[in-house]
């Protein structure tokens, strides 16, 4: 590889990068500004920003490398992607976030859930889930970032994970959610360009679409015993039905991700930055074709590896990379695209890394001051919007250390992980708030709390990959989980979530009295969204 074109050319990218945060920090002027984005972004930019803070080197690196081992089933991941992740949440969502958070003025994701709710209780307690945990997946994008420019640029891993982290801190810092929009909606330019050359170059280098597909069928007595025993039945086909592989794959990786991203506090955001419900349903299209390439082409990209490492090395791609499956993406892509291509795709994934990263750490600053410190009533010489940037500095400095204590093959699992901990802790609670005059406060306070205390619950003392590897388990009760099979292979999602849920509907139900007296918050939370307090809730208040 040419070092120095390609430390040019990142120069280049570099500058446009910094005179787009520019931009951002120029137009930037109040707190509304910083934290929404003014709500007057453009919907091509918003449809870009979100499908870049989306998907970030955890996809690319850690989930191309997951379907490397489970096979094309991982595609199905890539449908919800599209089908929930773009269309639900712009066309059903969004609408009604946008419309809602503009009545109650609310600009970031726990302010939102508390003004609906007239509760400074979940406003602080959402934010602080977002920024105690929230570090733990920035921390593995940052992973894949620094992993690619150890392969590519053969830079040492931790020099490449503190310049990621140092970029991303200074954009967040000064410009806020429009420099970062701005910034997203270029990686997302960079991204698109790059996935397109991967997915046909992938197909090239295994002969084909028709070629690659059989050839990769063909190999199914080529799956280590290990995998086989575990359901695993080749890398075109599903793992056998019940089988822990399967477990793992549909209810952490399918599920687990294409559900959370509801509950995704970096992304519903962007539904609160447009101007109308029409920019939300134009974004729908671009986000989709977006999410298709990007997603598609990583978890086909995966599989296909396994045939071409067998065709070139005689091994499947797992055993390339050492048992390391965060490598198996850089490694293929170094070995199967022409020099030209790894500097666009440096590109690429230094675009995925930063546009994902600085939405994340973004969020937690403002979790940190407005969410957390300006409701308790901590004031700052220089406002919230301080607090948020002390806030941002935290943020990058918690992820830099995860970086370096998480293990291995870490990036898909700690995704889901994150992913599935939202959904149970946030997502009734904000269906009741978009969707259900009749929610409670109490109700939703209760759901949020259950949904996180079972979720964490779960990965520590019964999903066997995380309770095994942290050992509080093992340490307070002689074993690793507490309960048999298949509860060591089902992810905490698919029991927290349902809990959850009815907490959220049977609190609200016994506290329905409660409704009468915040009526009028009620009203206005739902003005322009048709409908108003209902019948039931006028009674409730006069018992």
């Amino acid at each position: 590889m040419n070092l120095p074109l390609l430390i040019g050319i990142i120069i280049v990218y570099m500058a446009i990068m910094s005179w787009l945060a520019y931009l951002g920090n120029k137009q930037t002027r109040t707190a509304e500004d910083y934290l929404v984005a003014g709500r007057r972004i453009h919907p091509l930019v918003m449809a870009l920003s979100y499908g870049a803070t989306f998907i970030s080197t955890s996809a690319i690196i850690g989930f191309g490398g997951a379907s490397a081992l489970y096979g094309f089933g991982m595609l199905w991941l890539a449908f919800l992607n599209i089908i929930v992740g773009i269309f639900v949440a712009f066309a059903v969502f969004g609408v009604r976030l946008r419309k809602m958070s503009s009545n109650l003025g609310a600009t970031t994701f726990p302010t939102l859930l508390g003004e609906r709710y007239q509760s400074k209780f979940i406003t602080v307690f959402s934010g602080l889930m977002i920024f105690l945990f929230m570090p733990a997946y920035t921390s593995i994008v940052l992973i894949g970032g620094g992993r690619f420019l150890q392969e590519t640029l053969k830079v040492d891993f931790n020099i490449g994970l503190m310049l990621l982290a140092i970029i991303v801190g200074l954009y967040v810092i000064t410009g806020g959610l429009k420099a970062v929009m701005y910034t997203d909606a270029f990686c997302a330019l960079v991204m698109t360009v790059g996935m397109v050359f991967l997915l046909f170059s992938s197909y090239s280098a295994v002969g084909g679409v028709i070629n690659g597909h059989e050839g990769l069928s063909a190999m199914r007595d080529l799956v280590p015993q290990a995998l086989a025993e575990q359901g695993h039945r080749g890398w075109t086909a599903m793992p056998e039905f019940g089988s822990p592989l399967w477990w793992t794959l549909v209810s952490t990786l399918i599920m687990g991700v294409g559900i959370g991203v509801l509950a995704q506090p970096q992304l519903a955001m962007r539904s609160m930055t447009v101007t109308d419900n029409r920019a939300l349903y134009r974004a729908v299209l671009i986000g989709g074709v977006f999410m298709f390439f990007m997603t598609g082409t990583a978890f086909m990209a995966g599989p296909l590896s396994n045939l071409y490492f067998h065709e070139t090395q005689g091994k499947i791609s797992v055993d390339v990379a050492g048992g390391n499956i965060d490598l198996i993406m850089p490694i293929f892509i170094n070995q199967i695209m022409p020099e030209w291509f790894l500097y666009l795709f440096t590109l690429t994934l230094l675009s995925a890394a930063i546009s994902t990263i600085s939405s994340l750490i973004h969020v937690q600053g403002a979790a940190f001051g407005e969410d957390i410190l300006k409701t308790l009533g901590v004031k700052s010489a220089k406002g919230s919007l301080n607090l948020s940037k002390i806030g941002v500095l935290i943020g990058v400095v918690a992820a830099v250390i995860l970086a370096y204590i998480l293990p291995g093959s870490v990036i898909a699992q700690a995704t889901a992980f994150w992913f599935g901990i939202c959904a149970a802790g946030f997502l009734p609670a904000l269906i009741g708030a978009l969707y259900w005059r009749n929610a409670t406060r109490a109700g939703a306070a209760a759901s949020i709390v259950t949904g996180f205390a079972v979720s964490i619950f779960g990965f520590l003392f019964l999903h066997q990959k995380e309770a095994a590897a942290i050992g509080l388990s093992k340490a307070l009760f002689g074993k690793e989980t507490l309960l048999p099979y298949p509860w060591t292979h089902v992810d905490p999602l698919f029991y927290a979530f349902p809990i959850a849920a009815v907490v959220f509907v049977t609190v609200s139900w016994l506290t329905r009295a409660s409704i009468a007296p915040v009526r009028e918050q009620i009203q206005r939370s739902f003005a322009g969204l048709g409908g108003s307090v209902s019948a039931e809730s006028r009674e409730a208040g006069k018992m």
